[in-house]
């Protein structure tokens, strides 16, 4: 995206994440817009420098600023990615920086991964005015595909962590979850009356659609639930017309 400030974030545990803003663009709509803010968190191996990435930070910017970031392990932050788990700190320094920059509203927008660690953050620090999960896992540890069989891959085996460093630059923690963080499902339970959107394809070859209905079932309203027809994964499937909606669905959710 045509970024027009740059910055360093220090998470409350001290790891760097790089992390990128842009404000509303010319054809913003809607009242409210210049007041809102998306803090978009990408899926595991991401990076607000992806082109996926940016078409979503692009596409929300016509309903208000957008802030993209690099989870810790991922481009150009640093530490170690666990995953999920101390991801939320990441998002809550760049959540930080949005109310630093004069925005009242923020509205988080995760997709994979980061849908896991927008639903957990919202449950354990105060202040999103809307959550959207997109393509999220409703719970931790699953195995039922074979790409998450690769990521457990990835994740767990020593020489995956070094294929990940080596061939995706993503730098993966070795060591287990201590305590095991609250599931997404979990964390969806906790958001009311945050109003929450779950958005999940029908051909996602992660998270068979359980994992959304589960989420979903688990909130309270507000919530809606959007299971859409042919689409396949995360940041790397939406299209502009669905990133649209996301963003007027926002926009009616935070607007008043």
């Amino acid at each position: 995206m045509p970024a027009s400030e740059r910055a360093v974030l220090c998470t409350e545990d001290d790891v760097r994440i790089s992390a990128v803003h842009g404000p509303a663009t010319d054809a913003a709509a809607g009242s409210g817009a210049l007041d809102r803010v998306f803090v978009v968190a990408h899926g595991f191996t991401g990076s607000w420098r992806r082109p996926a990435v940016g078409a979503v930070l692009r596409g929300l910017g016509r309903h208000g600023g957008v802030i993209g970031f690099d989870f810790r392990g991922h481009g150009a932050s640093t530490g170690l990615s666990t995953v999920g788990d101390r991801e939320v700190r990441d998002l809550e320094a760049a959540i930080g920086w949005g109310r630093r920059l004069g925005y009242r509203r923020v509205v988080t927008v995760g997709f994979s991964m980061g849908g896991g660690v927008v639903l957990r953050h919202a449950a354990l620090y105060p202040g999103p005015a809307a959550v959207v999960a997109v393509s999220a896992p409703a719970r931790w540890y699953y195995r039922g595909t074979a790409p998450m069989r690769r990521v457990h891959f990835a994740i767990e085996r020593p020489a995956g962590r070094v294929l990940a460093r080596l061939a995706l630059g993503t730098r993966i923690s070795a060591e287990p979850w201590h305590p095991v963080p609250l599931a997404p499902f979990e964390a969806a339970a906790a958001l009311a009356p945050t109003p929450l959107l779950v958005v999940h394809g029908d051909r996602d070859p992660y998270f068979p659609l359980d994992h959304p209905r589960q989420i979903h079932a688990a909130a309270r309203p507000p919530k809606e639930l959007w299971i859409e027809p042919g689409l396949g994964h995360a940041e790397n499937a939406v299209d502009a017309e669905l990133v649209d909606r996301i963003g007027r669905w926002a926009r009616a959710h935070t607007e008043g």
